[in-house]
């Protein structure tokens, strides 16, 4: 059987990458890999940049990596609202004034996707979607949508992240469609931070969603420390937004 272990959207938070890493070398998980989105809104972007260097761990550029080693004030996020716009804004642009210029580099210079081979099955890792790196793939997505991506793509396991919603889509030609959730920023009600394994023997495909819990309260209170709008603590402890 071969297995691979995927996570995400650690978003500048140090508290849940330490304790991700903590619980997939406590399974002895194998074959990591990151869906990216390193740094914004949380508290350690140069930590969490650092963590990750420091194991090699093949990683993708999520937008907000994209935007922040870019040194743009774009993230490439879609914000609903302008209050939500305003808090965007001051987020990258403390996350740029905060983030060393080699990690910046090391960001810009991150694949857009990482195709791997498990059993049988061809898997794309993408951030948003085969696309688009910002491009939100949500679970009521058509599927008629959803299976001409697939055909373009040529792949018959897609794995996402970038909404911070955790799912796993069997579509009707049996493809998979996987979104990992979130380390750092989780959106379903659940402060967890999560990551997802998947194994295979030949084309049978294993879907295992992982929640770890962490001292999401150090997380919050190192946000409100920072010059970060509190709101965004207060999503770390809801597990919301």
């Amino acid at each position: 059987m071969d297995t691979i272990t995927i996570f995400g959207d650690i978003h500048a938070n140090l508290h849940a990458l330490e304790a991700v890493f903590a619980d997939m070398e406590a399974r002895a998980l194998p074959n990591l890999y990151c869906l990216g989105d390193l740094v914004g809104y949380g508290a350690f972007p140069n930590e969490v940049v650092a963590a990750m260097r420091s194991r090699d761990i093949p990683t993708l550029m999520g937008n907000y990596d994209q935007g922040v080693g870019n040194d743009s004030d774009d993230c490439g996020c879609a914000y609903k609202t302008d209050v939500e716009k305003a808090r965007g804004e001051r987020s990258i642009a403390w996350t740029n004034a905060q983030t060393d210029a080699d990690h910046k580099a090391w960001l810009r210079a991150r694949p857009l996707t990482i195709p791997v081979t498990l059993g049988d099955l061809k898997v794309l890792l993408v951030h948003g979607s085969p696309r688009r790196v910002n491009e939100y793939l949500y679970v009521d997505r058509p599927e008629a949508s959803i299976e001409r991506l697939f055909d373009q793509a040529g792949v018959d396991v897609l794995v996402c992240g970038h909404t911070h919603l955790p799912y796993h889509r069997v579509l009707p030609s049996g493809r998979h469609l996987i979104n990992a959730g979130s380390v750092g920023k989780p959106k379903d009600g659940d402060p967890r931070a999560g990551y997802v394994m998947l194994s295979a023997t030949g084309r049978e495909l294993s879907v295992g969603f992982i929640r770890v819990a962490y001292d999401h309260e150090a997380a919050a209170r190192a946000v409100e420390a920072a010059a970060l709008p509190h709101e965004f603590a207060q999503m770390l402890r809801e597990g919301v937004g």
